[in-house]
């Protein structure tokens, strides 16, 4: 590894991760690793975010032509 961060945790969350590496014998970097690599997963297949609110319309569709209130 080339880069070295660091991280302040919370009491709860710094337990939970000693907790965790203890009982699944995986180091905390690596857990730490590990949940960063899934969040850029999840991030790239949600790549359509980044078009929420660019469209160009009316703010409120039920304003639309030929939209019918009853």
């Amino acid at each position: 590894m080339s880069n070295t961060i660091t991280v302040r945790l919370d009491p709860e969350l710094a337990r939970w991760l000693e907790e965790t590496a203890a009982r699944t014998g995986v180091s905390q970097g690596k857990i730490i690793r590990d949940q960063l690599e899934l969040a850029r997963a999840k991030a790239k297949t949600r790549s359509f975010m980044r078009l929420a609110g660019a469209t160009k319309g009316p703010r409120n569709l039920s304003t639309r032509k030929g939209f019918s209130e009853s």
